[in-house]
């Protein structure tokens, strides 16, 4: 049995975000104390090879509370969700995942003794009415879509958790991720992910956005650093228990176009918005993050063109790798 004294709980740690922070998490605390949860059998060798793996949907709160009897858990990180563009096909599923999930975990750290739980927020949050430059902390939050107003409401509720029960919740409004360790997970910022595949596969890409759409955007070691470092923040820094703004960069379709022709001057882009650029024209461009900054010390490490420069080479990597 692990040290439960800093026993961690991953649940979707298949994603996008989860596959990265739980071996993040695993180099820190140790494979063995680190238990990663999804509804998928996890894909990625060294994910599943690393430690203890639980298959579990986050709807059945019976197999949550085994799971805490079992390891004891210190620490969960809770990423279970149905994204922006997925959710608008099945919005009342999304919902359903969306809070009942949270609420599950939220009941099951009161009831078992969780000394702190994550739960990522998302841009989504905000709306057609809410400023689109240097997006405050605190402003206007008219999200529409359920990924949005699930995710606006859960903030709502991780502060009321906070505040009525004491429950150390921590969470992080993330901008568009884009990593080269997973693919991507149907939200609406997935085609910068998804141009640099196509870009080394020598395809011309043909982008669901406009090429003037600007979105705020974060590389996956930044966003990891940010989570960990808010987790890792003493509870008198973190002031704002709602959700914290997040910020690292801004770019367009044609800006991330311009970055790859950088190293692969052949590369093509053509533009066919399709649904989701109604959804990206309702989100932030920039975001202001400085209440982070301030609290807990938050700074990025990315640009645009030190992303692309890893990703080209990472991505290329992995080819070759599954090319042998």
């Amino acid at each position: 049995m692990a040290n439960t004294s800093d026993t961690v709980l991953v649940i979707g740690a298949c994603g996008q975000l989860g596959s990265e922070l739980t071996l993040a998490l695993r180099n820190m605390y140790g494979g063995a104390n680190v238990v990663a949860a999804d509804v998928a059998v996890p894909k990625q060798a060294d994910l599943r090879d690393s430690g203890p793996f639980e298959k579990v949907d986050v709807l059945d709160a019976n197999v949550l509370a085994g799971l805490a009897a079992k390891y004891k858990f210190k620490q969960i990180y809770h990423l279970a969700a149905v994204l922006s563009a997925t959710g608008e096909k099945n919005p009342k599923f999304a919902w359903r995942l969306n809070m009942e999930g949270l609420f599950n975990v939220l009941d099951l750290a009161l009831e078992h003794n969780v000394s702190k739980v994550y739960w990522p927020s998302s841009i989504a949050v905000f709306g057609p009415n809410t400023p689109r430059q240097n997006t405050p902390q605190h402003t206007v939050m008219d999200p529409n879509t359920v990924y949005g107003i699930s995710k606006q409401a859960g903030e709502r509720w991780c502060e009321y958790y906070f505040e009525k029960y004491g429950l150390d919740v921590r969470s992080l409004r993330y901008p568009g991720l884009v990593g080269y360790k997973a693919l991507p997970g149907g939200g609406t910022t997935d085609y910068a992910v998804d141009i640099y595949h196509k870009a080394l596969e020598g395809e011309k890409y043909e982008c669901f956005l406009s090429e003037n759409t600007y979105l705020p955007m974060m590389y996956m070691p930044d966003a990891l650093k940010a989570t960990l470092d808010l987790m890792h923040a003493p509870a008198e820094q973190v002031k704002v228990r709602s959700s914290y703004n997040l910020s690292a960069m801004s770019f367009s379709p044609k800006e991330i176009a311009a970055s790859i022709q950088k190293h692969l001057p052949g590369f093509e882009i053509a533009y066919r918005p399709d649904a989701r650029q109604q959804i990206a024209d309702s989100w932030p461009q920039s975001i202001d993050d400085s209440a982070a900054r301030q609290d807990w010390g938050w700074q990025p490490a990315y640009t645009l063109d030190t992303m692309t420069q890893d990703m080209l080479v990472n991505l290329k990597k992995l080819k070759e790798a599954h090319a042998v």
